[in-house]
């Protein structure tokens, strides 16, 4: 079922109502703050009611297939779940940087972005606004909005959160940041990371199924991972890439990605204050290979990606 018919049988609706009712006593990730978000308290993601972006831009950064020839419209939301200690844009996700919006001109970028030409609406670090997301889409059903939804996400997310969103996304973009708890509640703040990130990422493809790509090889549906390789193996690449494999499948689009350098915190702590060096992103390649992943994309060091 597509996100037009939930909205013309009035399911749409029925799941904002519920998702909003979960901002009382905030529990829309893993760390179920309990804060009472509607009356403007605030938990480890910074959100308050009204949804906070950085931006609404076209895009042509992402992978091949979501970026497509004319860009995709990507909205950055403010705040994130995660505190990772290296993360890039930690201006935005962490210090909160961004403008505070209503869900009707957050609609009204969805629909701006789309008459600029974009191939999908990519939603970027989006579960803490949720039910934002789902009110602006209803508000833009009725002025022709029709792209796909891209939830391009950290992966830490909850089952029942993401069966919200069950008909309504058409791409799923993960990350699967470690297979490993300990480094992950060291970097990223993030308890019980691997279960959840993987019980996540199995929903997501239940609901969107392998990635699929029209005739000019524009994603219109699907699951694309990714995965970024960290100093001296913390991200424990080998078992993630191999876990993918097994219970995703080997068709599962992957995005192996060597990008990361010490931002943010990551420059006074040793063995994350220094970029990915080429034995380590290789065998990482090496580990796509031996999973038997043939499907999506490798970087370059110097971040040019390449066809698998």
């Amino acid at each position: 079922m597509t996100y037009t018919a939930l909205y013309h049988s009035g399911e749409l609706l029925d799941r904002i109502g519920e998702s909003y009712r979960r901002l009382a006593a905030c529990n829309l990730c893993h760390h179920d703050c309990g804060v009472n978000r509607i009356k403007g308290e605030r938990g480890i993601c910074g959100a308050g009611l009204k949804p906070k972006i950085a931006s609404a831009t076209v895009h042509k950064g992402e992978e091949p297939p979501i970026s497509g020839t004319k860009g995709s419209g990507t909205i950055f939301l403010s705040g994130c779940s995660l505190k990772c200690v290296f993360c890039q844009n930690f201006p935005i996700s962490q210090f909160g940087n961004g403008e505070v919006i209503t869900t009707r001109e957050l609609a009204g970028r969805m629909l701006k972005l789309q008459r600029q030409g974009v191939h999908n609406i990519n939603f970027v670090t989006p579960t803490h606004y949720l039910p934002q997301i789902l009110a602006a889409l209803w508000l833009a059903i009725p002025h022709g909005f029709t792209l796909p939804i891209v939830w391009n996400s950290s992966g830490y997310e909850k089952v029942d959160v993401l069966q919200l969103l069950d008909g309504i996304v058409s791409i799923y973009l993960p990350d699967m940041k470690y297979s490993d708890d300990v480094p992950a509640v060291e970097i990223s703040s993030a308890p019980g990371y691997c279960r959840i990130n993987r019980a996540a990422a199995t929903e997501m493809l239940r609901q969107v199924g392998q990635l699929q790509v029209d005739d000019n090889d524009i994603a219109t549906q699907g699951l694309l991972v990714r995965h970024l390789v960290l100093p001296e193996g913390k991200a424990g690449t080998s078992e993630t890439l191999q876990w993918i494999a097994d219970n995703l499948g080997q068709e599962t689009h992957v995005s192996l990605m060597s990008q990361y350098f010490p931002a943010h915190k990551a420059v006074e702590i040793a063995g994350m204050n220094r970029p990915v060096n080429h034995e380590e992103y290789d065998a990482a390649v090496d580990a796509l290979e031996k999973a038997g992943l043939e499907n999506g994309w490798v970087q370059d060091l110097d971040e040019e990606r390449g066809a698998v």
